[in-house]
């Protein structure tokens, strides 16, 4: 199967988890059975400089970010970190996680969030 870029869904969140600003998420799968029923989400997110999404925790799920542009503060239960383009989060479930573009351009990331 074969999903074209003028096929995807997108969707504009404000102040997502009580971050500031806006994010862009355009989905690569349109539901969970397009992932096997193991994950809802499989998503290509852009923060632009000073966006974030908030603080929030995972529950019977775990998140993967891989950055593939921009530097950000990363918010690893707690533990504020700075990360950039080729690294990878991981935020099990039972943890939280935020995110925070710092730099000067458009975060770019891929987000997967499946089942535990």
């Amino acid at each position: 199967m074969i999903r074209k870029a003028s096929e995807r869904k997108i969707d504009k969140f404000e102040n997502r988890f009580g971050g500031d600003g806006s994010i862009l998420v355009r989905s690569l799968v349109n539901s969970a059975g397009e992932l096997n029923d193991k994950g809802r989400v499989f998503a290509h997110t852009t923060l632009n400089p000073g966006c974030s999404i908030g603080f929030h925790i995972h529950n019977n799920d775990t998140e993967i970010y891989y950055i593939y542009d921009g530097k950000a503060e990363y918010n690893d239960n707690g533990k504020i970190i700075t990360i950039e383009a080729g690294d990878t989060t991981f935020t099990p479930s039972g943890t939280g996680h935020g995110i925070k573009n710092i730099g000067e351009k458009p975060l770019e990331l891929i987000a997967l969030i499946i089942y535990s």
